[in-house]
């Protein structure tokens, strides 16, 4: 299945083995983020939350960036015309697309090939996983252009390293190598530069081949767990397992394991 508008759209998308791959596709200027890659990123992640054909889904970009956040160039024209509010774009283009990574249902998962900064960052901080190639690195890069952090790194952000080291990344934007990322807990996987998407597909396909409604299920009681009380998670925790423990995958599994079989999922 493929995606987008052809080899030279912004975004390309392609679906192998129940694996939806979102690719970045703007090489020559690191797949920063025009108004034009916005919108055909936050489709295409929307058309990838719904595509029953998608068991998991792999953001990346092509050459030698992941994302380097909001196209500057662009942003400077419109600072010049007198249109330079950024509200309208963080609701319109940013926030549905990392909403959609956080809540679809079906795990997400970067394969980080390059350096990602700014609202690139955010976005594989979105994700489940991130397989981060040896060469790549983060950069909280908001300040040094005197704005405030988007792109839902105000929540990921501090929940993957921890409240005082996301303030610390955020007031002093520098690229956090791949290694370092690794220590933070930015990073789940640090590979080879050559081997990055290999491997995050890799990864995806076990998770394709899983207990998707069960990830789901997952996804959600974490997410719930992060802003409710105790007693209001165990609660949905609750919920969340008789959802589903009513699946044919989990009927299936468990008599798979009483005869001593692999289980085999279908995500019903």
């Amino acid at each position: 299945m493929d995606g987008q508008d052809g080899p030279d759209a912004p975004v390309r998308y392609e679906v192998t083995d129940a694996v939806g791959v979102i690719t970045l596709n703007r090489p020559d200027t690191m797949n920063s983020l025009d108004t034009r890659t916005k919108v055909a990123l936050r489709d295409t992640v929307l058309a990838a939350a719904d595509d029953p054909s998608a068991r998991a889904v792999v953001l990346t970009g092509s050459g030698r960036a992941f994302c380097v956040g909001q196209d500057l160039k662009e942003h400077a024209r419109a600072l010049e015309s007198g249109d330079g509010g950024l509200a309208g774009t963080v609701r319109e283009h940013y926030n549905p697309t990392v909403r959609a990574m956080a809540t679809m249902p079906k795990p997400v998962l970067a394969a980080v090939n390059g350096v990602a900064a700014g609202a690139g960052a955010s976005y594989a901080f979105g994700c489940d996983l991130r397989v981060v190639a040896d060469t790549a690195g983060f950069n909280l890069a908001f300040t040094g252009i005197g704005l405030s952090c988007d792109t839902g790194s105000s929540w990921t952000l501090p929940r993957l390293v921890g409240w005082a080291k996301a303030r610390e990344l955020l007031f002093f934007p520098r690229t956090v190598p791949a290694d370092e990322a690794l220590q933070l807990g930015l990073a789940t996987e640090v590979v080879p530069a050559d081997e990055v998407l290999a491997r995050t597909l890799e990864l995806a396909r076990q998770l394709a081949a899983g207990p998707t409604l069960a990830y789901a299920a997952l996804r959600s009681a974490l997410e719930v767990s992060s802003t409710h009380t105790f007693d209001e998670s165990i609660e949905h925790e609750a919920a969340m397992m008789q959802a589903s423990g009513e699946s044919e995958d989990h009927h299936a599994a468990v008599r798979a394991f009483l005869a001593k079989q692999q289980p085999v999922f279908h995500g019903r």
